[in-house]
Order: structure tokens, then sequence, then C-alpha cells
């Protein structure tokens, strides 16, 4: 019992506890700086963030679709949206395993499809993003000294990504004499046939780099709410490093880890801490809220039964059998 409740506390606590940090350090100046807030932006970028929703349902139902998995796009934004808002919760994105019971329940998909329209979606978000730092990098190295492990945390998923694809082309080959090997081997190739043709590819990267770009916009649309003279440059950079730094799952959500890439980029552009730190937790705090609000309006559209996968995810309930079981 100690060991499931201090695997999502203490996650938790750091999470908080970053967070609760970056305020203190700026807590004189933060309510001044919030009097001088232009609110319209506030809600621009709550509208901005729905759409990048509805876009990222959009293409996770062209994933699906890959795997002859026919569902509209009202399921497809509402299975990521009750599996992001576990995420929210617990920590390891156990709450993708929400997506695949979902799909299981829904649609009687395998699991296997389940688990590979995650690692498409999941491939295609973590290489696009930093396509896009590569993208914004000649602008942002023009106007700042950008540390060297910033480049390193970009080139990785990149490099990552290319054996990824080079695994895929070779997965072909390979011996299915067990059934461990026959499991994995039916995965690459589900994952093959749903992302590796020219117009997969073209559809993924393309719908990918776009709701990155809407992201960035959210978070622009919050620098604009303080008047911060921010090049978009480096708000795309800020938006980058944050979001392959929340890829490691040290916090639920990426709470704290997030916020602190993003007010330290802001920072090395010159942004004063006060103004970095609010830009960096109401970014988030937005695209987090909406997550939730999206979640609560998808356990409506599933059903009770949805509330039951969250609770267990919660707990730590849903194993490995449940998903790779059968």
């Amino acid at each position: 019992m100690w060991k499931k409740v201090s695997a999502v506390v203490i996650p938790t606590l750091i999470a908080v506890g970053i967070v609760a940090y970056m305020l203190y350090r700026v807590w004189d100046e933060l309510l001044l700086t919030l009097e001088h807030a232009v609110i319209p932006f506030l809600f621009a970028a709550v509208g901005i963030c729905v759409t990048a929703w509805i876009l990222r349902g959009y293409r996770y139902r062209f994933i699906l679709q890959g795997l002859d998995v026919r569902k509209d796009l009202w399921f497809s934004t509402a299975c990521i949206f009750i599996s992001q808002t576990a995420n929210l919760i617990v920590p390891a994105r156990l709450g993708d395993f929400v997506r695949m019971l979902i799909l299981k329940h829904e649609d009687d998909a395998t699991y296997s499809q389940g688990f590979s329209s995650l690692v498409v979606e999941r491939v295609f978000d973590i290489l696009m993003i930093a396509v896009l730092g590569v993208i914004a990098l000649p602008f942002v190295l023009a106007v700042l000294d950008v540390p060297d492990w910033f480049i390193t945390v970009i080139v990785v998923p990149l490099a990552a990504g290319g054996v990824f694809f080079a695994v895929l082309l070779w997965s072909g080959r390979m011996e299915s004499g067990n059934r461990i090997v026959a499991a994995i081997q039916k995965m690459l190739d589900e994952v093959k046939r749903a992302s590796l043709n020219p117009r997969a590819l073209a559809v993924l990267s393309g719908s990918s780099l776009l709701i990155w770009l809407v992201d960035v916009l959210v978070c622009y649309a919050v620098v604009l709410m303080f008047q911060e003279p921010v090049p978009f440059g480096i708000v795309v950079l800020a938006i980058v490093i944050g979001n392959l730094v929340k890829a490691v799952p040290i916090t639920p959500g990426g709470v704290g880890t997030y916020e602190l890439a993003l007010a330290l980029t802001f920072g090395l552009a010159g942004t004063p801490a006060v103004t970095a730190t609010l830009i960096a937790v109401i970014d988030h705090l937005i695209k987090n809220l909406v997550t939730l609000v999206g979640g609560v309006g998808s356990i409506y559209y599933f059903g009770d039964w949805s509330m039951s996968l969250l609770k267990r995810a919660f707990n730590r309930e849903i194993e490995t059998e449940d998903t790779f079981g059968g």
C-alpha cells in the first residue's frame, strides 16, 4: 500500500515544490505584474488551446484508421482527453494505458493496436517538436547564447527517431520463434502500417508540426498578455525545450519541470524573472485546465465505466497483464 501511495505522492510533491519555489522567488512582484495583464489574450490562449486538442483528435483518428480501427473525431479526441487527464494525476504516463483499455472496451480493438497507436503518436510528437527546435535554432542563435545542453536535448530525439525508423524497416527480418518476439514483431508491423508509407508520413508529420505550432501560439498569447517583447523564435524554443524535458516522466503531467524549462529559456532571453515565471505557470495551467475540462466531458461521453478506469489508474491497479495479457 505504501509503495503505491508513495509512487503518486512523491512525484506530486516534487512538482508542487518546483512550482512553489518558482513563485516564492518572485512573490513580491507577482501581484503588480498581474495587475498589468491584458486579459483578452488569456481568452485567446484558451481558444487556441482547444483548437490544438481538435487537431490532436484528428491526428489520432488518422492513426487509428491506419490500424483498421474506424472511429469518429469525437471519439478520438475524447480518448486523448481522458488518458491525458489520467497522466495529470498519475506518474510515469500510466494514463496512456487507460486509452488502450478504452479502445478495447469500445471497439474491441486489440491491446497491440492500442499500444501501437500510442507509439506512433508519441514518436511523431517527439520528432516534430525536435524538428521545430531545429528550425527555430538559427533564428535564436542570432540573438541568444544557447546553452549546449539545449542543443543536446533537441538533437537526441532526432537521432533516436532515426534509429526507431531504421528498426521499423529492419523489423520484417526478425525471427518470431517465441511469444515475446512474435508480440514485438506484431506491434512493429502495426506501427509500420500506420506510419511508414508516403501518405501517412506526410499527414502525421504535417499535422504534428501544426499541433506544436498551435501549442506555441498558446504560449505566445500568454506572452502578449503580459506585454513582454519576447521574439517568436524564443517562444518556439521555450516550448520545444519545455516539452522535451516534460517527455521524461519525472512528475505527473510534467508539472514543475515544464514550467522550470520555460522560465529558464525566457530568462536567458532577458525576460524579468517574475514575468518569465508567470508566463510559464499560466501557459501550463491553461493547457492542463483545458485537459481536465475535456477529461470530465469525455467521462460523460464514454459513461460511468470510464471513471472506474481513472480510479484504477490513480490506485495503480492497471498492471502490465491488463493491457498485454490478452
